[in-house]
């Protein structure tokens, strides 16, 4: 598991307590995003599709502070927009770590090489950068609609590490892409020296200017991470519930938990969840007490929710699935213990599939004569 003991015992910690205190919803990771705007504009994006008005807004610090009191969550995740063209970055950062919060500060990296040479952050156990990286050069250049975006990133990844930072990687497929590169990827990953990485397969922001390639039908999600997660390599680390990796490989079966990832903004706490736009309300009193919950999650018949399957709702349920039963936790253990997943029938079809045609071109359908699509910058980074 690439996560810190320490870290692993405040999270159990938490979560017991909350068993305890029969806590039916309870936050486990605070989605804080204090800006909308970035300095990329990636075509399956829906947080910069936002009038301008909005997105030169910028959240509060004392806000973000008191949001994060109000919630009480362990673990904060910075999310945007991109989180290093907030003015008061390094205050909130500073305020988290005061308050013992694990942060995970999103990031795109384009800036990260120049924001660690000017001394902005220092390194901590509280603090990991989680760099965007969407596959391998060509597939992250294209998917964020900038070429030279991957070795950018990976220069401030290596800068990173070597100041001793945590890092880890996010990475978000989409209908198309190729196993196969994606194994290779991780494998450059672990050779930049990450600490573990993130999966996750894309889900159909409404306001995403590309809605036809994220991926629609479960089976053929799970037949994808099927492909990818299983045969692993031993140098492979994942900064995830490996319960949840079994879900997306479609060995488990989870019900969503928005609760347990809330987001806060600038227009306030989100209903019902990241993805999903149902309202906001000023308290998370209000956000866990009025949303009517029973309407979303795949049981629920909610259209929107019916093939979703991001992180950001199922994890939280796999992570309390460790600690309800003794079910849960015998299943982690064997996920970390027995974590290579040999399976020959999904080796088989990774083979068949090095055939078929990948890449840019087919994952997003994007390309003019095969290369990346500039897009100017959604706001300035000035």
């Amino acid at each position: 598991m690439g996560v810190p003991v320490s870290q692993m015992w405040t999270v159990a910690s938490y979560v017991l307590g909350q068993k305890i205190r029969r806590n039916k919803r309870y936050p486990l990771v605070l989605m804080l995003e204090p800006l909308f705007r970035c300095n990329f504009a990636c075509a399956g994006c829906g947080k910069i599709q936002y009038p301008a008005h909005i997105l030169k807004q910028d959240l509060p610090l004392e806000d973000a502070l008191r949001a994060v009191d109000e919630c009480g969550a362990p673990m904060v995740s910075i999310p945007g927009g991109e989180p290093l063209l907030y003015p008061h970055i390094r205050e909130l950062v500073d305020g988290l770590i005061a308050r013992k919060k694990y942060i995970y500060l999103c990031t795109n990296a384009l800036i990260l090489k120049q924001k660690l040479e000017a001394g902005l952050f220092k390194p901590s156990k509280y603090l990991t950068f989680s760099v965007h990286m969407d596959g391998q050069q060509d597939h992250h250049d294209f998917a964020v609609c900038r070429e030279g975006a991957y070795e950018t990133a990976a220069e401030a990844i290596r800068l990173a590490v070597n100041k001793g930072f945590r890092v880890t990687t996010n990475t978000t497929l989409f209908d198309g892409a190729d196993p196969n590169s994606v194994r290779a990827f991780f494998d450059e990953m672990m050779d930049l020296g990450v600490e573990g990485m993130m999966v996750s397969p894309g889900y159909a922001y409404p306001k995403a200017p590309d809605q036809r390639h994220f991926l629609a039908e479960r089976k053929k999600t799970n037949e994808l991470f099927e492909m990818i997660l299983s045969n692993r390599k031993k140098r492979w680390v994942f900064n995830q519930s490996p319960l949840f990796l079994e879900f997306l490989m479609g060995t488990r079966e989870y019900e969503c938990t928005p609760w347990g990832n809330p987001t806060y903004n600038i227009f306030g706490w989100q209903k019902p969840c990241y993805l999903l736009q149902d309202g906001y309300v000023d308290t998370f009193k209000e956000l866990i007490e009025t949303t009517e919950w029973d309407n979303y999650g795949r049981a629920s018949g909610n259209p929107q929710c019916a093939q979703c399957m991001v992180h950001c709702g199922y994890e939280p349920t796999a992570v309390d699935h460790t600690f309800s039963s003794f079910g849960g936790m015998w299943g982690t253990i064997k996920a970390i213990v027995f974590n290579k997943y040999a399976n020959p029938r999904a080796l088989k079809r990774l083979e068949e599939e090095r055939g078929k045609p990948h890449g840019p071109m087919a994952m997003l359908g994007l390309t003019v004569e095969g290369k990346p699509a500039k897009k100017e910058e959604a706001v300035s980074a000035a």
